[in-house]
């Protein structure tokens, strides 16, 4: 039997003991806890990172309780009434020609973004976004201007299905390219005469 997975009739969530080892079903749960918790402002977005890096990597029971305890929450759910979180959008769609649009500071990333800009330049800051999925898709039909994505640690951006024409690509993985992987950033779709870049921006705080 391998030692990573507990002995047969073993309780697992909230009634279980500290030492029994946690699934990977647990930390998914407990992820989801923190993710809520970032959403409605009662971590920051150094706590969230912090704290889903540890759960990501936490191999028992008591360690993912210890991540949630100050929320009110265990592994397995609420432990007192919690306010409901604002919902991230599943779909946001951004269509203009000319000048710029940017989406930055505690904006609620969704899980499919829709891009129709002409000579537009758009950036998207994901320095303290709120990542409620593991997965963005940006569906692109650009004619010229610009996407810049400002990325963080566990930002990774994969532009390999996108069709390019006389467009300059500049991605690359940041100054942590080994952080654990808490968003990514699917570009599909096309864009001719323009430019695609990610920038890395540190905190003010780091």
């Amino acid at each position: 039997m391998p030692t990573d997975v507990p002995p047969a009739g073993e309780p697992s969530g909230a009634g279980a003991a500290p030492e029994v080892r946690a699934s990977d079903a647990d930390r998914d749960r407990v992820v989801d806890v923190l993710r809520d918790a970032a959403a409605d402002g009662r971590l920051t977005v150094d706590e969230f990172d912090e704290r889903m890096a540890t759960a990501l990597s936490s191999r028992t029971l008591g360690e993912l309780a210890v991540l949630t305890a100050d929320l009110g929450v265990g592994p397995a759910g609420p432990t007192r009434p919690v306010a409901a979180p604002p919902q991230a959008e599943d779909v946001i769609w951004i269509d203009q020609r000319g000048g710029s649009v940017r989406r930055a500071d505690r904006w609620m990333v969704p899980r499919r973004l829709g891009l129709r800009a002409s000579w537009c330049d758009v950036t998207l800051d994901f320095t303290d976004a709120v990542i409620m999925y593991d997965t963005l898709r940006i569906d692109m039909h650009m004619r010229g201007g610009s996407l810049v994505l400002v990325t963080r640690p566990g930002v990774v951006v994969d532009a390999d299905t996108l069709r390019v024409r006389y467009t300059d690509i500049d991605i690359y993985p940041g100054p942590e390219p080994d952080a654990p992987v808490i968003l990514r950033v699917w570009l599909a779709g096309r864009m001719r005469y323009g430019r695609i870049e990610t920038r890395w921006r540190s905190r003010p705080d780091a």
